[in-house]
């Protein structure tokens, strides 16, 4: 029979041994994750734009993205525009308008963001301050944890998953997130920006 010291002796040099390793960080490429930072605006519900026409004063107008993603133009009438973005949605005009006047050129018509109001997302779980934030900026992951507040002491920070839908096709995915990996700077890949609709939770 082994002696029980010899028992608590090795059980201790695991416990040191499985300390040394650390925590195990998640398996994911997150270098595959969009920065919209880098891209152009994707108009959302509730962004404010305005629409000019070259010499066309009576269609020149602003317009704000209404909840079923739709906008309102002299002429034109109504007109999708949530998930285009103002080059696209420029397009788009432009088809409808070249029914009615004649357009010299592509530059006659220009759409200007005016107001970028649908950049939202959600931290839930053992945060202090959960609910939905609406910042005028992209943010982190570690951002939007300092928006709501931090952990709370409950927090199992290394667990944390977000969820984010495919625009495409609608799709939802949950990418892993530990925060120590993050926070260490040992994974700042981890560190991505949030897009609009996603929800990080903390369990």
């Amino acid at each position: 029979m082994i002696p029980r010291r010899l028992l608590v002796l090795a059980a201790s040099l695991v416990a040191i041994a499985l300390a040394a390793c650390g925590p195990t960080f998640p398996n994911y490429d997150y270098s595959q994750e969009p920065d919209p930072r880098n891209q152009e605006w994707v108009l959302g519900v509730g962004d404010q734009i305005s629409i000019s026409v070259w010499e066309n004063p009576g269609l020149t107008t602003e317009a704000t993205i209404r909840p079923d993603g739709t906008i309102t133009m002299p002429l034109v009438g109504d007109l999708r525009a949530v998930g285009d973005t103002p080059t696209s949605l420029k397009k788009k005009i432009m088809l409808k308008v070249s029914n009615f006047v004649k357009l010299q050129g592509p530059e006659a018509i220009t759409v200007a963001l005016r107001g970028a109001n649908s950049y939202r997302f959600t931290v839930s779980g053992e945060v202090t301050r959960p609910g939905m934030m609406t910042p005028d900026y992209f943010v982190t992951v570690s951002e939007a944890l300092a928006l709501a507040g931090g952990f709370t002491r409950f927090a199992k920070r290394n667990e944390m998953v977000l969820q984010r839908r495919d625009p495409r096709n609608g799709a939802v995915r949950t990418i892993p997130l530990a925060y120590d990996a993050l926070a260490s700077g040992k994974r700042p890949d981890m560190n991505i920006v949030l897009m609009t609709g996603d929800s990080l939770f903390v369990p």
